[in-house]
C-alpha cells in the first residue's frame, strides 16, 4: 500500500488550538489528513506546527525537519504572529516565505498556503488599534497571494467569506477557530485539493463531532491559558501599537489617512520587487 505524506507547518492555528481531543489539540490540518489518501493508500501525517510561531521558525525550524521528511503535501499557514510582534518587517516576512515556499516545489511537494483573517477585527479592536493590525495584515496576504501564484501553490482564501463573523466557528479567544472552524478550513482545502486532482479520499465532515464548549468552559479558559496568551503577545506588541494608533489619529484628523495604505502598499511591492531581482540575479 502506497503511503501519502502530508506535513504541516505554521503556528497554532495548524497546531489546532481551539479543536481540543484529550489532552491535546486536533486542528484543520489532522482532519485533513485523512482525505488526501485515496482507498488503497495511507496516510503519513506530522504536525510541526508549534503555538507562537513567527515565518523565522518555519525558515529556520520547521522546514529543516519537513524537507527531510520528503512530503508528498505541505502546509506552510504562517503569519498572524508576525503582525503581532514590534519587529514587524513585511521584506522579512516576503524573504523567509520565498525560501521555505521554494524549498518545498523544489523538492516537489505539493504547496497548501492560505491568507488569513485580521486579528484585530476578530478581536474587536478599537479602530485606532485594529486598523494598524488590519494593514499588516493585508501586506502579509498581499505577499501570500504572490508567493502563492509564483510557486503554483494550491491556496486558500480564509481571510474573506461569511465564516469570518460566524461566531459559531470561533473559539472563547476569538482568534482561534472553534471545532466548527477547524473543520470549515479543512473541507475548503480538500475541495480545493480534489479539484486539482490531488485529494483522493473522503472529505471531512463540516459538522462538529464533541459538543461546543459552555460559555463557563469559555471562560475559565480565557481567564487561565487565555489570560496568559493575551498577555505574552500584548507585552511585545503594545508599545508599538499605541504608537501606530497615536500615528493613526494623527493622520485621520489631517484627512491624510490614505498616505498610511500607500505607505504599505508601497512596501510590499518592494518587498516583492527585492525577490524578483534576488531570483534573477540568482539565474544569471
Amino acid at each position: 500500500m502506497r503511503s501519502v505524506r502530508f506535513v504541516a507547518l505554521g503556528d497554532s492555528l495548524t497546531q489546532g488550538v481551539g479543536d481540543p481531543v484529550g489532552d491535546g489539540w486536533r486542528g484543520w490540518a489532522a482532519l485533513l489528513a485523512d482525505g488526501i489518501a485515496g482507498p488503497e493508500e495511507s496516510v503519513e501525517f506530522t504536525n510541526l506546527a508549534v503555538s507562537g510561531a513567527q515565518t523565522r521558525e518555519v525558515l529556520e525550524l520547521q522546514t529543516p525537519a519537513a524537507l527531510a521528511l520528503r512530503p508528498d503535501a505541505v502546509s506552510v499557514v504562517i503569519g498572524v504572529n508576525d503582525t503581532l510582534r514590534c519587529t514587524f518587517d513585511i521584506h522579512a516576512v516576503a524573504e523567509r516565505l520565498d525560501k521555505v515556499y521554494a524549498a518545498f516545489t523544489e523538492q516537489g511537494a505539493v504547496l497548501l498556503t492560505a491568507c488569513l483573517p485580521d486579528p484585530g477585527a476578530m478581536l474587536g479592536l478599537p479602530g485606532a488599534l485594529a486598523r494598524p493590525l488590519a494593514r499588516r495584515q493585508r501586506a502579509v496576504n498581499r505577499v501570500v497571494h504572490a508567493l502563492s501564484d509564483r510557486y503554483g501553490a494550491v491556496h486558500l482564501h480564509a481571510a474573506e467569506g461569511g465564516w469570518i463573523m460566524d461566531r459559531a466557528m470561533w473559539s472563547a479567544d476569538r482568534l482561534h477557530p472553534g471545532e466548527r472552524g477547524h473543520r470549515q478550513l479543512a473541507v475548503r482545502f480538500h475541495a480545493l485539493l480534489a479539484e486539482a486532482g490531488l485529494a483522493r479520499g473522503t472529505a471531512p465532515s463540516p459538522e462538529p463531532e464533541f459538543p461546543v464548549p459552555t460559555n463557563s468552559a469559555s471562560l475559565l479558559w480565557l481567564a487561565t491559558a487565555g489570560t496568559g496568551w493575551v498577555a505574552r503577545r500584548c507585552t511585545d506588541l503594545l508599545p508599538q501599537l499605541l504608537t501606530l494608533a497615536a500615528d493613526e489619529m494623527r493622520h485621520r484628523a489631517r484627512g491624510t489617512s490614505a498616505r498610511l495604505d500607500l505607505r504599505a502598499s508601497a512596501a510590499v511591492s518592494a518587498a516583492l520587487a527585492a525577490l524578483s531581482v534576488g531570483e534573477q540575479a540568482d539565474v544569471a
